[in-house]
């Protein structure tokens, strides 16, 4: 197995150059299925991990998800980038304390976001955003751990879909220390394009947010570095299970159980 330190080096060469893709694990198993079809790097899912354990999103512990996050570490030979969410705490302090603990669980990289659970007033207010940020950072630095720390601002995902908010905040958390700025949900090539621009020379994810959204070769065209699917295949998991258990609850039949992977198959992937 690969120590941390060397998946840490592994996850800032895959930033500098092309474009990959990121995927989104939801337990132990689902990490190790993607690491044997050749992905690089994954990425944790908050609300995908939350469902595992019957929680809504923003519905679990920074103590649940630093265990989910050592599972997960100690699984895979690969990188894994921790949804780090608000940092499980408002105030940048109590942030870093909480980036801290992460950084222990082996991860090669971790985002903070600026949600603040509130749809009410859902972003926090720019400077103390921006404190949040710096205090991941110094957390991150201090044992010089090398983890990649990613800024995300979730203005489009919270309904306010304001592109110079959006690019004022990214340029400001790359300004604060983040390696990678993320802004889930734009979706045009020209909102797209606008962002990498703006934080150039940093890297940029993007979020698949519709399958008719740019492809691989697309996005990197565009100048993104990682593209990652959020909670896509916690969803397309739990598709399968909740059609075939309204079949059995509400008709008292069988037939989508014939839709199940092999379980031959997933043995001899996990043997």
């Amino acid at each position: 197995m690969l120590t941390p330190a060397d998946k840490r080096a592994t996850f800032r060469k895959l930033h500098e150059s092309g474009c990959f893709i990121i995927p989104n694990p939801f337990d132990v198993g689902s990490a190790k299925a993607l690491q044997q079809f050749g992905f690089k790097a994954l990425a944790s899912t908050s609300v995908g991990f939350a469902w595992t354990v019957g929680k809504a999103d923003n519905r679990v512990s920074v103590d649940d998800v630093c265990a989910h996050l050592t599972a997960i570490c100690a699984a895979v030979d690969i990188p894994v980038n921790a949804d780090f969410e608000d940092g499980f705490a408002h105030e940048a302090e109590k942030v870093g304390v909480n980036v801290a603990r992460a950084v222990k669980t082996g991860v090669a990289g971790l985002s903070i976001e600026d949600y603040t659970g509130d749809n009410a007033k859902p972003l926090f207010n720019r400077a103390l955003a921006v404190d949040r940020i710096k205090a991941a950072r110094e957390a991150i630095d201090a044992d010089n751990s090398g983890v990649l720390l990613t800024g995300r601002c979730e203005a489009f995902l919270r309904g306010q879909k304001d592109l110079k908010l959006v690019i004022d905040r990214l340029t400001a958390y790359a300004e604060a220390g983040a390696d990678c700025l993320y802004a889930p949900g734009i979706a045009t090539a020209e909102e797209i394009s606008a962002v990498v621009k703006a934080v150039h020379p940093k890297p940029v994810n993007f979020l698949v947010v519709s399958p008719a959204g740019p492809s691989l070769k697309d996005a990197g065209d565009l100048g993104v570095r990682r593209i990652s699917v959020g909670g896509s295949l916690a969803r397309m998991a739990w598709a399968g299970f909740m059609k075939a258990s309204k079949e059995m609850a509400e008709q008292g039949t069988f037939g989508e159980l014939a839709n199940g992977y092999p379980g031959g198959e997933l043995n001899k992937m996990f043997s």
